[in-house]
C-alpha cells in the first residue's frame, strides 16, 4: 500500500502505528535511509546510496496498439550499510505494488525518487531482494541539451528505449549511475508478428498465448543502466558470428534494411580489428538495432546492440563498437568524465580510417588545428570551446569539445609516448578496468603509470586547458 501522510492524530494512537508499521526489529531503528542521489557532478539526483544493485530481471508485455506497458522489476542487491529505507529512481508509470525480501513495503513517490520502507531493517552486507510492480504509459525525458531518452515510439508502432543519461528510469526502476553496474535478464512479450529486441543473448523466443510471443535476454556482463535497451518493431532480423565465435544479431527496421546493408556487412570485421587493437571484444554478442530514420535524433552504444536511428554510416558503426570497450565494459565513474567514452570512440573512427587507407590520425588532428573542414567536416566547428575534462553543464557532456578535442588529447599522448607505447596504453586500460568504472583522474595516473612518461603538459593545456591549444 502506498504510505500517506497522516494528520491530526492522537499521540497514542500514533506511537501504536509507528510500533507497528516501523519496520524496526526492536526499539530503536537499526538502519539509516539511504541517499537520495550520489552527486554526481552534473545530474545529482541520479543513482541512490546506501546499496550495490546485483541483479535486475526485468518481466516486461508492451502493446504498440495503445502503448501500455505493464513490468515486474525484481532486483537483487547488497545493503552498503544498515538501511530503514532506500530509493529507486523512476519517472512516471504507476507503482502498484512494492516487496522486499517477500514481504509488502510501504512506498511512497516524489518526483522520480520512489522510496521503500522495508517491513524489516536491511543489515549492512545483506543481500537483499526487491519487487516492484507497475504500469502505464511511458513518456520520453528530454536532457539537458534538448535530446529526447527514456521510451521512445514510432510510427507502425515500434518503440525503443534509450537511457544516456537518465532515460533508463522512464521505463524500469532502479539505481540509474553508471557507477552501479548489474548483470539483466530482460523479457518482453509482445504481440505476434513484432520482434523484441534488447542487450546480450536471446536465451529463448516463445509463444506464450493469447497471440503474444514472449523473448527472453540474458546479459551476464555487467552493464550501467543507461546501456540498457529494449526495441519493439517488425524487424528483419539476421545472425551469424565473427571469425574469432562472437555471436551477431542484427535487427533491422524494414525502411532501412537495404541502406544499412553495407556498413552493418562489416560489424564481424570491425569486431575483428578492434580485438587486434584495443584487446579481446569484452562481450559474448554483438548487433545492431536499426530504427526507422527520424526516431531518434543520435545513436546509443547500447550494451552488445547499439542503437541506430535510420541506417548508418560506416564511421558511425565503428565509433558504436569502439564504445563496447570505452564506455560499455570500461564506463565512466561520473558523468563528468563523459570524454574517456566519446573521445576514445571518435579517435577510434581516426584509428579505423588509417589502418584502411583513409586519412591518418596525425592529418586529422593537423586539420583541427587548422581548421580544415576539407579533411574533417567537424574541424571547422568548436572543438576548443571548452576542456574535455571539464564540461561547463550538463547540457555540454555531449558537445564537440568532448568528442573531438578528446581524441586530440589520445592523439597527443600518442605523439608524446610513441606507437608502440600508445597502443599498449590502449589495450591495458581496456584489459585491466574490464567490466568497472574510471575517471579521468584514474586515466591520467594510469597514462603516466603505464607508459612510464611525464604527460602534465598533455593534461594542462589539451585535458584541462582553457582556450585552443596550439600546435605541439
Amino acid at each position: 500500500m502506498e504510505h500517506r501522510t497522516l494528520t491530526r492524530l492522537a499521540a497514542p494512537a500514533l506511537a501504536v502505528l509507528v510500533a507497528l508499521t516501523s519496520g524496526c526489529t526492536g526499539a530503536t531503528v537499526q538502519g539509516r535511509p539511504g541517499a537520495s542521489g550520489l552527486r554526481d557532478p552534473y545530474f545529482p539526483r541520479a543513482g541512490n546510496g546506501g546499496y550495490q544493485v546485483d541483479h535486475y530481471a526485468l518481466d516486461l508485455a508492451y502493446d504498440p496498439a495503445d502503448g501500455e506497458l505493464h513490468g515486474t522489476a525484481v532486483i537483487t542487491a547488497r545493503a552498503e550499510q544498515g538501511l530503514s529505507s532506500f530509493n529507486l529512481d523512476l519517472s512516471g508509470l504507476k507503482v502498484e505494488g512494492v516487496e522486499v525480501q517477500g514481504a509488502g513495503a510501504r512506498f511512497n513517490r516524489t518526483g522520480n525518487e520512489l522510496t521503500v520502507r522495508p517491513a524489516k531493517d536491511l543489515r549492512k552486507g545483506e543481500v537483499f531482494r526487491t519487487r516492484v510492480d507497475y504500469s502505464g504509459r511511458p513518456k520520453a525525458l528530454v536532457d539537458p541539451d534538448g535530446s529526447k531518452e527514456g521510451w521512445i515510439t514510432a510510427g507502425g508502432g515500434d518503440a525503443v528505449a534509450v537511457g544516456e543519461p537518465v532515460g533508463s528510469m522512464g521505463w524500469f526502476p532502479g539505481n540509474h549511475h553508471p557507477s552501479d553496474k548489474a548483470a539483466y535478464d530482460i523479457t518482453v512479450t509482445v504481440p505476434r508478428g513484432y520482434e523484441a529486441v534488447s542487450n546480450g543473448e536471446l536465451r529463448s523466443r516463445r509463444d506464450v498465448g493469447g497471440g503474444r510471443t514472449a523473448f527472453a535476454w540474458h546479459s551476464a556482463e555487467p552493464m550501467a543502466s543507461y546501456l540498457a535497451t529494449v526495441a519493439v518493431g517488425k524487424f528483419k532480423v539476421t545472425t551469424g558470428k565473427t571469425p574469432s565465435g562472437v555471436s551477431v544479431y542484427q535487427a533491422v527496421a524494414p525502411s532501412e534494411d537495404e541502406a544499412a546493408r553495407a556498413a552493418l556487412a562489416r560489424v564481424p570485421e570491425m569486431v575483428e580489428w578492434g580485438s587486434a587493437t584495443f584487446g579481446p571484444y569484452p562481450f559474448g554478442t554483438v548487433g545492431s538495432i536499426v530504427m526507422p530514420a527520424g526516431t531518434l535524433g543520435y545513436a546509443l552504444e547500447a550494451q552488445t546492440k547499439p542503437v541506430y536511428s535510420g541506417a548508418p554510416d560506416e564511421g558511425l558503426v565503428l565509433h558504436e563498437l569502439a564504445h563496447q570497450w570505452f564506455g560499455d565494459s570500461v564506463s565512466p565513474k561520473s558523468w563528468k568524465d563523459m570524454w574517456l567514452n566519446e573521445g576514445f570512440a571518435t579517435y577510434a573512427e581516426w584509428l579505423w580510417a588509417e589502418s584502411h587507407g583513409g586519412v591518418s590520425a596525425q592529418r586529422r588532428f593537423e586539420a583541427f588545428l587548422a581548421g580544415d573542414a576539407s579533411v574533417d567536416a567537424q574541424a571547422g566547428g568548436g572543438w576548443a570551446a571548452f576542456p574535455p575534462a571539464a564540461p561547463p553543464g550538463a547540457g555540454h557532456i555531449s558537445d564537440d569539445p568532448v568528442y573531438y578535442r578528446g581524441a586530440m588529447v589520445l592523439h597527443r599522448i600518442r605523439q608524446e609516448v610513441g606507437d608502440a607505447k600508445f597502443f599498449d596504453l590502449l589495450r591495458g586500460w581496456a584489459a585491466d578496468h574490464r567490466y568497472g568504472n574510471a575517471s579521468t583522474a584514474d586515466f591520467t595516473a594510469y597514462a603516466e603509470r603505464r607508459t612510464g612518461v611525464d604527460l602534465k603538459k598533455v593534461w594542462d593545456v589539451w585535458l584541462y586547458g582553457e582556450g585552443r591549444p596550439k600546435a605541439p
